[in-house]
């Protein structure tokens, strides 16, 4: 079977998909409970770069580097985005004031 620098493909889809269900789930849940989403976007980034930092201690051989750094700069990205939406709301809630009117 192809490995990927120690680890399987079949490993290496895995250690994709924690990640992704973690992120959606506390997507989901912020949604239910009406979280503002600078506080979403914080704590996604806080999983991206728990993953992250996991992924380049605990796999042997370097195999998720690349997948560890790509979390790392998505949980950056995050916080740029958690940053911006502090200090400028979207249109959404903007939307939803001009409704009520």
């Amino acid at each position: 079977m192809p490995t990927t620098a120690g680890v399987d493909i079949d490993q290496y889809i895995l250690l994709i998909f924690y990640p992704s269900v973690v992120f959606f789930i506390v997507g989901y849940v912020a949604k239910k409970r009406d979280i503002k989403k600078p506080i979403i976007y914080l704590i996604q980034s806080i999983v991206c770069f728990i993953f992250s930092i996991s992924y380049y201690l605990y796999v042997p051989q370097n195999g998720a580097f690349g997948l560890a750094l790509i979390l790392g700069l998505f949980g950056i990205l995050l916080l740029v985005l958690a940053r911006k939406e502090k200090i400028s709301p979207s249109e959404e809630k903007e939307k939803e004031g001009n409704k009520e009117q």
